[in-house]
């Protein structure tokens, strides 16, 4: 570190591995230390974070506090800073980087964001030493495309033995490269990219088309994995909803080792189930596997002579599967075989493919369908759904904006549903069936009263007693019931899940109880 220079700590400590860090301060000794610095400058320059400089308890110490939609990367430029490359500075044209001690300033020339169809996000970087570079950073399925695997094939095998470890104990993963950029090549981009962003029509396509076709031949410089820790409470809440009759089905932008590995973390899936993994790069493949999957299913069926008998399944899909799916109109298949699961896991979907999945749901069947999700990709998924809750957390508050009902943690959908749920239903399957027996006993007595005097002009009731009946004479049992009715605990509700049913089997309101109600008020 300089003279006089502070000294930046991150805001959140990250936990620093003493062999990486003498890599990094003997940078330029290596080709390794090299690829590892470059490591670190990409993550913290590829990203849209905001830095705050907040003032420690120790003058010389200045503590920064980063600012961002996306958890994740916080937890990036946090890690980067605390292997000596401190972000410090952000405005539109540039950003200050304190690279081990020395304040450096990085022209930032352009910047593609990140969307859901190309999956990573880049940006365009003038160096101090006049040099253009690309850095990009994204989803394995969609970076391993883009880099050239023949500049550092060494790199490429360890990384992906990297990732697959990674996602095997439920860390998010994002795969890192670089492009040196020529200055021909640049303009190139630069002309391509403002006729794009200032077209009338396509504008996004436009732009996507300009970002893949610059986002080509990267060199790879590493993978970071993020944990994403669950919330306090999720595997119970999971199993309670599962005793409660309620079929969960979780739909993630994650890869598929990971999204198992957090099934399993959450109590999702369970080693006694049997999975029906479709994950396919082909049409043909597709249709295969789909067909497969629901031979299996039948086979199992004729197998299980009763419910204590039956094997339990899951079903395991990707976002390519579900494309091919979606684009060949064998919607109905993929129901019947997801209808038969316990558990449904879709991994690396898109937000227009949660949708999707949850339209599938409302077109089939006539059950309600819940979608709760804290990310501004569930947002879609949520204004799908019946009924749409959003988490308010770190993800940002569009989930929320778009959901009927809003939480702090996950945990608080079981108190929601299975006792209020349950309070609710019982108070309208009363006050419904209330409302209809006493005003069918009002216009009954009318009704044979006028055919005892001869239909004649008189009334049985005089009109005070015809407009006090509904609003004084028999509101108190609809207002009591409607607030106070409890018929059980909110304890006995959370122990026994399966009460819940009786709102599923239509216990309370049902045309059986309905008929039964008018047949008393006409006697």
């Amino acid at each position: 570190m300089a003279e006089g220079e502070p000294a930046w700590v991150p805001k959140v400590p990250v936990k620093v591995d003493r062999e990486v860090m003498e890599l990094v301060r003997n940078g330029g000794a290596t080709e390794q230390g090299m690829n590892a610095g470059e490591f670190f400058l990409a993550l913290a320059t590829c990203n849209t974070i905001v830095p705050l400089i907040i003032d420690g308890p120790d003058p010389k110490k200045k503590v920064i506090d980063y600012q961002g939609e996306s958890p994740d990367e916080q937890a990036l430029v946090s890690a980067a800073a605390a292997y000596g490359f401190v972000l410090v500075e952000r405005s539109s044209g540039h950003i200050v980087i304190d690279v081990l001690g020395q304040k450096q300033r990085f022209d930032v020339l352009g910047l593609h964001e990140f969307d859901s169809d190309r999956k990573r996000m880049s940006v365009i970087i003038g160096c101090p030493d006049k040099t253009i570079k690309l850095f990009v950073k994204g989803a394995d399925s969609s970076m391993f495309g883009i880099i050239d695997k023949t500049l550092n094939p060494d790199v490429v095998q360890a990384t992906e033995k990297h990732l697959h470890s990674y996602s095997s104990v439920g860390l998010r993963t994002l795969v890192i490269g670089v492009r040196e950029l020529s200055q021909s090549e640049f303009q190139e981009w630069q002309m391509a990219y403002e006729k794009a962003s200032t077209a009338l029509l396509g504008r996004g396509n436009l732009l996507r088309s300009v970002a893949a076709n610059i986002e080509r031949n990267m060199r790879l410089l590493g993978a970071s994995g993020v944990e994403d820790k669950l919330q306090d409470g999720v595997p119970e809440a999971i199993e309670k909803l599962r005793e409660a009759g309620i079929k969960v089905w979780v739909l993630t932008g994650d890869k598929q080792e990971t999204a198992i590995s957090i099934g399993y973390s959450c109590k999702l899936l369970t080693r006694d189930m049997t999975q029906i993994v479709i994950n396919s790069n082909s049409r043909e493949s597709c249709r295969k596997s789909l067909d497969d999957a629901i031979s299996m299913v039948n086979k199992l069926r004729s197998l299980s002579t009763d419910s204590q008998s039956r094997v339990p399944l899951a079903l395991i899909i990707d976002g390519n599967s579900l494309v091919y799916i979606f684009d060949t109109d064998r919607e109905e298949k993929l129901f019947e075989v997801a209808i038969a699961c316990d558990v449904v896991l879709c991994c690396r979907v898109a937000p227009l493919q949660k949708a999707g999945i949850v339209d599938l749901i409302k077109k089939r069947t006539s059950d309600m369908t819940l979608a709760i999700g804290d990310g501004a990709n569930d947002v879609s998924m949520i204004q799908m759904a019946d009924v749409g809750i959003g988490i308010s957390g770190q993800e940002g508050r569009q989930a929320v904006m778009a959901s009927d009902f809003a939480m702090g943690q996950f945990r608080f959908l079981v108190p929601l549903l299975l006792v209020h749920g349950h309070w609710n239903y019982q108070r309208m399957s009363y006050m419904i069936l209330y409302n209809f027996y006493r005003n069918a006993t009002f216009v009954f007595v009318l009704f044979w009263y006028v055919l005892y005097t001869g239909y004649t002009l008189s009334t049985a009731i005089n009109e005070w007693s015809s407009v006090l009946y509904s609003v004084v004479y028999t509101s108190a049992p609809t207002v009591i019931v409607a607030i106070l009715d409890k018929d059980l605990s909110r304890r006995t509700l959370l122990k026994y899940p399966q009460l819940y049913g009786a709102g599923q089997r239509e216990e309370s309101y049902n045309l059986r109880l309905f008929i039964f109600i008018m047949v008393d008020s006409v006697w």
